[in-house]
């Protein structure tokens, strides 16, 4: 029986396994082959940015990011536009740009050898029988249990495990599309884009070598498909090369509206990263979450394994403080007229030479 098992090898389930490796018996699994990657396995839909708040957390773990994972462009400015106001403005920020899945294989890579790692593996189903919970996947199309005494859900903003442990609890949520185009010259730049008839949310590009990404966070009740064309179409009119379409993927994306809607599990099961809501709801970054609530469940489990959903929810205080933060920031950003005041200020802003 192992003491811990974790769904999902992101950087929330991969960062806590190697956080308690040498500490506990611990069993990973994940769908995507993250140890030896083949061309044809899943791809998790993901910008691939490092923003400063998930800097910040790499030089708190002691982790430098290796070559082989960085991707060019370096990115130091966001290219913010405003297509319904046509106001266009730069902003100095950085963001490292890697691979995201070579990222992850890296993170991957640190954890201790102890731990047991599954991947080409679906989570199916738990049961708790006598107070151990027995878990049920899939590896090369054949079932498979273990058990365990604690269960984790590292799986992402469609968690499986939180939907069958409670449903899901997010009234907020979108589907991220992303398409890549093969290009002849890339923009140095972050794009962030707003458009009320695409969506409340945003809208991105994202250069990557010699391609760029286009991405957007668009309800799923509404018209995604239309809603993603009508973006690409607006994005020509500015300049963008978007002629030569290499691929195309989508995952769920939640948006929490307050701190009451991250849930971070029950009894002997508990959610790290998107799985339990966090992620911030004015950019969508959550890297800096994963890590964030990997190291307070790891300290919980170090500090207080018999009441560990309320320790975890005690060391994670200043995350809900953060989405509380994030909300009240939100208006400055999603209201059209509150956004359009600040463009045409050019506050925080800066010219750049062509």
């Amino acid at each position: 029986m192992y003491d811990i098992t974790i769904i999902g090898a992101g950087p929330a389930g991969s960062t806590l396994a190697r956080l308690l490796g040498k500490k506990c018996n611990i069993l990973l699994l994940d769908k995507r082959e993250l140890i030896s990657p083949k061309t044809d396995s899943f791809e998790k839909c993901c910008g691939g940015l490092i923003a400063p708040d998930a800097q910040k957390m790499l030089a708190k773990l002691g982790l430098g990011v290796p070559r082989e994972v960085l991707v060019g462009p370096q990115l130091f400015t966001v290219r913010t536009i405003d297509i319904n106001y046509n106001i266009e403005r730069y902003y100095q920020r950085h963001y490292i740009n890697i691979d995201r899945e070579k990222f992850d294989s890296w993170l991957v890579s640190l954890i201790p050898s102890s731990v047991a790692i599954c991947c080409g593996t679906l989570f199916k189903s738990y049961e708790i029988i006598n107070g151990v919970i027995n878990v049920k996947f899939q590896t090369e199309g054949k079932e498979y249990s273990e058990k365990t005494r604690f269960l984790v859900g590292a799986d992402g903003a469609n968690s499986l495990l939180r939907r069958q442990l409670t449903g899901n609890k997010f009234k907020k949520t979108y589907i991220s599309i992303q398409e890549w185009f093969k290009v002849n010259q890339n923009q140095p730049y972050f794009s962030s884009i707003f458009d009320n008839d695409i969506s409340d949310f945003y809208s991105w590009t994202i250069p990557k070598e010699d391609y760029l990404i286009v991405g957007a966070a668009i309800t799923p009740k509404e018209n995604v498909s239309q809603k993603f064309s009508l973006l690409k179409e607006r994005l020509i009119n500015y300049g963008f090369e978007l002629s030569k379409s290499v691929k195309k993927n989508g995952a769920f994306m939640l948006r929490p509206q307050n701190a009451k809607q991250i849930f971070v599990g029950k009894d002997n099961i508990l959610l790290v990263g998107e799985a339990a809501g966090w992620i911030s709801p004015t950019s969508a970054e959550g890297l800096s979450y994963a890590f964030r609530s990997a190291i307070a469940l790891a300290e919980s489990f170090d500090s207080n394994p018999v009441n560990l959903i309320r320790e975890y929810y005690k060391n994670t205080r200043g995350l809900r403080t953060n989405i509380l933060q994030k909300n009240l920031k939100s208006p400055f950003m999603y209201n059209s007229l509150m956004r359009k005041m600040i463009m045409k200020s050019g506050f925080l802003s800066m010219s750049i030479s062509e």
